[in-house]
């Protein structure tokens, strides 16, 4: 289907914009003056920034693309986002602003930095750090996907779709290396805006374009596709997977590194709490996204591809401003994460891996320039891995979530048990991968979500390990056990 040409020229526009402004953020010297400025902004972000810049962080391109692909093509079984995110953020409330006063005190800015620190274990930390990098792979080919979907549908006859791709992507990769998470936070504002405004104008006025109302449009589902409304109750995505995905995913939100890099930001732990209280008024906007899906399915021709159902909607459904505003918001939400996510990733490599393994005397300034010219890389294998394996990417995203839920009880544990020993929790973890990836491979899932197997093993190796190294850590501390069970 050919593009839009106004459509092309208002989304290219409003990105360029952006991105430009994602370098003036970052032009004061002070963002890259060290690994802590340029990736958590000095720790200096209060409540709205951070609700804006943890918000364009966690909801993406994939979340509005996949979410209508998904009811486009399955129903309401797409509604697990909403519950997901909600155990996330009541979780959260517990346990991130202790993480982050630990962090603050100590100068941790990567979950690798607390677990070396904690338990006294590179080892453990290497692992963290392995697992990080490598699962946020295929999310930053995600928003590469976001992307690339976008402009195929507005500048088809236009443009070379792969080469924009390629500079639009490098342009976020110079914008953050300038601008560490100072560009992103401000751009998100931008990004946020326009997903509140255009995502809600298209779930009030999509229904009365093609249904008269939205009491019409769901008349229609239950007489044509009454099988979309409800959950399965057997099969492979049924009421357990549904179950155990959504805890799954809730659980694993916060252990992304671009997820805690937004956390590590906040400047004191009372903006975390007051996060996880206001962070559930996106699951409005998640909601109604859910049923532009089911709305594409009674709109779009039969044999439509699920993957473009809400950007064909929203070709069919209006004129090239509308259609232009609409696709930057959609580029906008996989450009800004995809940022967010190289800083994560870069930060593992860089302090985790580089520093720990490689460079132990790395100075701070070659550091921070090492931490910052890492972002190219990350970018860079994301552009290439996208572009050799597209059809891979989605199945591999929902293993980086039941691969990124096996570091939560190193991690959040942690916080709580002091006896939690370094041993146990190391063996836990290689469990939990270990049967992740068997699960996944053998396909044996038996209708429950892969990470969940991973999870209960990883737990359960875990305590029943942890009594036999317990004595080797009787009376052991350092600053951070000090800090964290030790009476104020």
């Amino acid at each position: 289907m050919q593009g839009n040409l106004t459509a092309l020229l208002i989304t290219s526009f409003i990105v360029l914009s952006v991105v430009l402004i994602g370098f003036i953020a970052g032009r004061d010297k002070k963002n890259r003056s060290s690994v802590e400025e340029w990736s958590v902004g000095g720790r200096s972000f209060g409540p709205l920034l951070v609700w804006l810049l943890v918000g364009a962080d966690l909801y993406t391109a994939y979340t509005f693309l996949g979410l209508t692909s998904t009811a486009f093509a399955a129903g309401s079984i797409a509604f697990f986002a909403i519950p997901y995110t909600i155990i996330a953020f009541f979780v959260s409330y517990f346990y991130l602003p202790k993480l982050w006063e630990v962090s603050n005190r100590h100068k941790l800015t990567t979950l690798a930095d607390y677990a070396k620190g904690r338990f006294d274990s590179r080892f453990l930390s290497l692992l963290i750090a392995i697992v990080g990098v490598f699962m946020l792979i295929p999310y930053i080919d995600l928003q590469l996907a976001g992307i690339q979907d976008t402009l195929t549908v507005a500048g088809t006859g236009y443009i070379n779709i792969k080469f924009v791709v390629i500079i639009s992507f490098l342009l976020v990769a110079l914008y953050t290396f300038f601008s560490g998470i100072k560009g992103p936070a401000y751009t998100a504002v931008i990004k946020d805006i326009l997903v509140w405004v255009i995502m809600l104008f298209l779930v009030v006025t999509i229904p009365i374009i093609h249904f008269g109302s939205w009491g019409s449009m769901i008349d229609k589902l239950v007489v044509e596709a009454p099988e979309l409304l409800t959950i399965p109750t057997t099969g492979p995505k049924g009421i357990p997977w549904f179950l155990t995905a959504s805890l799954v995913s809730g659980l694993a939100l916060f252990m992304w590194a671009h997820a805690v890099t937004g956390v590590f930001t906040a400047k004191s732990a009372d903006v975390l709490r007051k996060n996880a209280i206001y962070l559930p008024f996106y699951n409005v906007v998640l909601i109604l996204v859910v049923f532009l899906g089911l709305a594409a399915y009674l709109v779009l021709p039969e044999g439509s591809d699920p993957r473009f159902a809400l950007l064909n909607l929203i070709q069919m459904s209006y004129g090239g401003v509308v259609q232009g505003l609409a696709y930057s918001t959609i580029a906008l939400a996989s450009l800004i994460p995809c940022s967010i996510m190289a800083i994560g990733a870069s930060n593992l490599f860089a302090n985790n891996i580089y520093r720990d393994f490689i460079n132990p005397n790395v100075k701070p300034e070659k550091l921070t320039m090492i931490t910052r010219s890492m972002v190219f890389v990350v970018i860079g294998l994301a552009l290439i891995f996208g572009m050799l394996f597209p059809t891979a990417l989605v199945s591999l995203q929902l293993l980086g979530v039941s691969g990124m839920v096996q570091i939560f009880p190193a991690v959040v544990f942690s916080l709580f048990w002091r006896n939690q020993t370094k041993e146990a929790t190391i063996i836990g973890l290689l469990v939990g991968l270990f049967t992740t990836f068997a699960v996944y491979a053998t396909g044996n899932s038996f209708g429950i979500y892969e990470g969940f197997w991973g999870l209960s093993a990883n737990i359960i190796a875990l305590i029943i390990l942890n009594p036999l190294f317990v004595k080797k850590i009787k009376n052991k501390s350092n600053p951070i056990i000090d800090q964290l069970f030790t009476k104020q």
